[in-house]
């Protein structure tokens, strides 16, 4: 069995329990042992960057180092915790003057990044270590009568020369392992347009007119369901859909669905484990179709 220290971030634990929940199941089922570590914090978000480098550099590394100490690579399920750390890692792998100002930061918490581990989000996991053949054969529910439109995020991809993700402008992955569900990756117009939530607190009606636009870009051409990847896009477009309501007085009940939980339904775990009742736009007519 492959192990990896699961990053799960703030917004998942505090507001997504289903999202953990279902990643945890589904990795496990597959093979993937999950470890939790302690002293794990924050994963010092993009924002932070343009305040402070060095510092959020700092907080990132911290957590790479306790997963270095355990000897084991991280797995996250966040996007923007994949950015974080995953771009961190690359930094200061590449960069030995930024390493050794960071190095001096964590020589206060009595700690080192040595650069010995591997930052992944899930996707690469399920690609690299399952591998796309043992993911189909392990399908027990087949997908096969939703259409999906997918839905990666900002923070998955970019800056790609950094993460080295996928193709930034032509992205494939995550549709291919919606496809290895069974399921039908469907494009949509401005599929890879961000959601608009990072806009939310500052232009709230224009966060919710980007999202208004995805939803119904996805509407349009008869998606079952969103998937997403990035819990703040969860967020913004399930939630969203209640703004929607009432500040445009339109109705659209487009289930928004984490890869992990259509994951976990394939691989035949049952939707009463999930906690599913934390979706704002229920995904009745979807367990439906699933049968």
């Amino acid at each position: 069995m492959t192990s990896y220290a699961l990053f799960l971030g703030c917004t998942i634990p505090a507001r997504q329990p289903q999202y953990e929940l279902s990643a945890r199941k589904a990795l496990t089922k597959l093979g993937i042992e999950l470890v939790d570590l302690e002293g794990m914090t924050c994963c010092a978000p993009p924002p932070l960057r343009s305040i402070d480098l060095e510092t959020s550099l700092a907080i990132a590394a911290n957590n790479i180092c306790i997963a270095e100490e355990a000897d084991l690579n991280i797995v996250t399920l966040c996007t923007g915790c994949f950015e974080s750390l995953a771009m961190t890692n690359t930094l200061l792998k590449e960069k030995a003057a930024l390493k050794a100002r960071v190095n001096r930061i964590l020589s206060n918490v009595g700690r080192e990044f040595k650069g010995s581990k591997e930052v992944r989000h899930y996707l690469q996991v399920l690609m690299k270590d399952v591998g796309l053949d043992k993911l189909k054969q392990s399908v027990v529910k087949p997908l096969d009568k939703l259409k999906v439109a997918t839905f990666s995020g900002c923070h998955l991809l970019r800056p790609s020369e950094l993460l080295r993700f996928d193709d930034p402008e032509r992205p494939h992955i995550f549709d291919t392992l919606i496809e290895a569900l069974g399921a039908k990756s469907i494009w949509y117009k401005n599929k890879l347009k961000c959601c608009g939530g990072l806009l939310r607190g500052y232009a709230d009606d224009v966060a919710l007119a980007i999202a208004r636009d995805k939803i119904v870009n996805a509407y349009n051409v008869g998606a079952d369901c969103i998937s997403t990847l990035c819990p703040f896009c969860f967020l913004t477009l399930d939630l969203g859909q209640m703004l929607i309501k009432t500040t445009y007085k339109e109705e659209y009940n487009m289930p928004i669905i984490h890869y992990a939980e259509l994951l976990s339904l394939s691989l035949g775990v049952e939707p009463k484990e999930l906690a599913l009742d934390f979706h704002k736009v229920k995904i009745d007519k979807v367990l439906e179709k699933i049968g």
